[in-house]
């Protein structure tokens, strides 16, 4: 089956651990010479993302804060960022499928996105169990989806939002996390954590490569472009400290990273 038509099947899927399995196995079998119908405009059918019952969906600021540092606290917050990579999972798969007439390895490169991101939620749900928890016991939020849904219509916008924004975000908060995990002895969360965040670098710039590849098409600066769709589709505004070293790996040059600082701390500009 094309690449694009099986993203959007198992973008379909609710189930989260067939969901994440079906992912794996997919993403690990396409063949790099894989046809690729590029050209189709596919019909968006109803009802996605596929979704579980469970997790219950809430405001964000609902969302009790969370503890690393006992049993209950460390599994809420192992969901917390297992919920984040099932919806990765989801937003590598829609970005698969979603947009037409782009080259074949803005395809390949989305379904291994899709694939690795499996893996982390895998991952994250095995060490889950051996807390005696599963994926859906602690409510989360949709925040992650929600500006999915705001670029489904643009492309440009999708990769700028989503991977160099909101996954970036990942980039920053994952060291702090990973040391809460370490010194609470959670030595294998810490381990799921730097093999998220060795994955996430890669993922972000792939982000990156794609949103310059797509500006230099229709000849857009990426910075003013960057600040103009931010803007029109409600970014969340950036939080220092951020993680220069993984950033720049990820492909964020120096004008990025200083226009970061500047919009995460407006008084500077006056």
């Amino acid at each position: 089956m094309d690449p694009r038509r099986r993203a959007l099947q198992l973008l379909s899927m609710c189930d989260p651990t067939a969901k994440a399995q079906a992912v794996r196995t997919w993403a690990g079998t396409i063949p790099p010479d894989a046809p690729i119908d590029t050209q189709a405009r596919i019909d968006e059918p109803p009802g996605l993302p596929g979704w579980p019952q469970r997790p219950p969906l809430v405001p964000p600021a609902q969302l009790p804060a969370r503890s690393a540092f006992d049993a209950a606290g460390r599994a809420a917050l192992l969901h917390a960022v297992a919920h984040i990579e099932f919806n990765a999972i989801a937003l590598a798969l829609d970005a698969t499928w979603r947009f037409a007439d782009l080259p074949r390895a803005y395809y390949l490169d989305w379904a291994r996105v899709a694939g690795e991101e499996a893996l982390h939620f895998t991952l994250l749900q095995t060490h889950l169990a051996s807390l005696s928890h599963a994926y859906g016991d602690f409510a989360a939020h949709d925040g992650l989806w929600a500006m999915a849904e705001r670029t489904r219509g643009d492309v440009l916008a999708r990769m700028a939002l989503v991977p160099r924004t909101l996954e970036a975000r990942g980039l920053d908060v994952t060291p702090a996390m990973r040391e809460k995990f370490a010194r609470a002895g959670d030595t294998r969360a810490a381990e799921i954590l730097d093999v998220i965040l060795r994955d996430e670098i890669g993922h972000v710039a792939i982000g990156n490569r794609w949103y310059r590849w797509l500006c230099a098409r229709v000849g857009a600066d990426p910075l003013l472009a960057y600040a103009q769709l931010a803007q029109q589709h409600h970014a969340p505004r950036p939080r220092p400290p951020f993680n220069l070293e993984a950033r720049r790996a990820a492909g964020f040059d120096a004008a990025e990273l200083a226009a970061l600082d500047a919009a995460a701390r407006p008084d500077k500009a006056r």
